[in-house]
């Protein structure tokens, strides 16, 4: 039996012991556990990947209009 499944077998046998009143309070647990590690795996494969955009912006160059007028639509709550 592999680690994965022993533990898993662990985790079952667990559960088994828990009232059933608490398993939708477990079952929240185990899915908020759940989400924040597949969130920080996907960021951390997503970050790995692309690294850094200094890369991709090296030399390029940006109509100053362009820019300013992006800045205001997305800051538009800041005076300039």
């Amino acid at each position: 039996m592999s680690h994965k499944n022993h533990y898993r077998e662990k985790l079952l046998e667990e559960i088994q012991t828990i009232p059933q009143e608490m398993i939708p309070v477990l079952y929240k647990i185990v899915h908020l556990l759940n989400v924040q590690w597949i969130r920080k795996k996907d960021v951390k494969r997503r970050t790995k990947k692309r690294g850094s955009l200094k890369g991709i912006w090296k030399g390029s160059k940006i109509d100053k209009e362009l820019f300013i007028g992006a800045r205001e639509s997305l800051f538009s709550y800041e005076d300039r």
